[in-house]
Parts: structure tokens; sequence; C-alpha cells
């Protein structure tokens, strides 16, 4: 069950959600304004471009490598899509799920999980059953605005501009995976007793 973040400004994470980010096994995402702006590009030969955010990558094969994984919840089905998620190594891809709820008992299901491991990010209305059911429900800034009054975590960064990293690095630093991160990119030794 949500949080309400109403009350809360954009970027606050709180104990309950630190809690909450322990538990999780899964992150799901919604595509359109969530790993990319939300604004639908076509070519003059019709084809649909979407543009994508290299921070957030980073965060899904960082969550990836510390055994949170992730996959894509959405109810558009695209090959552009497509090639992102296996250029991340993603591959729980949901794609032309009309009926996200649905979409998201049989992924349960299958994976054998309870909702309160997956978190799911989303922005707009097709998206409330699904964040009403998870673990840990989030949203980007820019998210319609009844979905950010009804997600336990709004992120400061709007979809398809970091907001996916946003949520990697404090489901990492919860975990308490992400100081071992800084200290590899910083090319530091990991102190012997983490």
């Amino acid at each position: 069950m949500a949080i309400p973040s109403a009350a809360l400004p954009p970027g606050s994470w709180t104990p309950e959600l630190a809690a909450r980010a322990r538990l999780l096994r899964w992150l799901l995402l919604d595509v359109d304004g969530v790993l990319t702006d939300g604004r639908l590009w076509f070519d003059d030969k019709g084809e649909l471009l979407k543009a994508f955010d290299v921070r957030d990558g980073l965060g899904i094969k960082l969550l990836r490598e510390h055994g949170v994984e992730v996959g894509i919840l959405s109810a558009r089905t695209s090959p552009v899509v497509s090639r992102r998620a296996a250029g991340l190594g993603i591959t729980e891809v949901l794609q032309g799920e009309a009926d996200k709820a649905a979409a998201f008992d049989r992924f349960l299901k299958r994976r054998n999980l309870a909702a309160a491991q997956v978190a799911y990010f989303a922005d707009d209305l097709q998206d409330l059953a699904v964040l009403g059911a998870c673990g840990l429900s989030a949203a980007p800034a820019d998210a319609v605005a009844d979905v950010r009054a009804r997600v336990a975590f709004v992120t400061a960064a709007p979809g398809g501009r970091g907001a996916v990293r946003e949520l990697a690095e404090r489901i990492l630093a919860a975990r308490g995976d992400w100081q071992g991160i800084l200290a590899r990119f910083l090319g530091e030794r990991e102190p012997a007793d983490s």
C-alpha cells in the first residue's frame, strides 16, 4: 500500500521507504514518462523514436549488479524499448499490457514473488492499480497529480531525465550498497569489514 507522498517534497526519502527498499527483489518500470520524457517522436517513415537517459541506464545496471532485477511493464509495444532493454540486460519486458494490474499479478505468480518484493515506477492513471498493490511505489516529478498524490516516493527529477537513476541510488543506499559503488568508481578499495 502506498504512503501518500502529497505532503512530502519531491525527493523526500523516509526510514519507512528505506525499510521497504531493503525488501525489494525487483523494480518494474513504465516506459513513456519514466524511462523517456513521455513524448513520442516519429520520423518521416512513421518509425517511433524514443530518447533514453544514459544515467538511468547505469542506475539500472547497478541495481541488477546488487541483487535487484529490473523489468519493464508498458501498455505500448515498441521495438525500440526491446532494444534498449536488451542493451541493459533486462529480460522481463512486458509490453502491450493494457491491463497492467493483471500483468502485474501474472508477473508475481510466474516469478513466485510477494507484492512487497516489487517496486513499480510509473507516471499516469493507467498505472494506479499496480502502484497501489506493489511494495514500493514511485513516480517522477512530472507524473500526473493524481499519481504523485498516491505514491510513496516522488523523485525530484522528471521522467526520462534521471528519475530512474535517482530512485536506483535511493534503493542502493537503503540496501547499504551505495558507498561501495562510489568507492569502486573512485578506484578505492572497500574497507575489509564491509
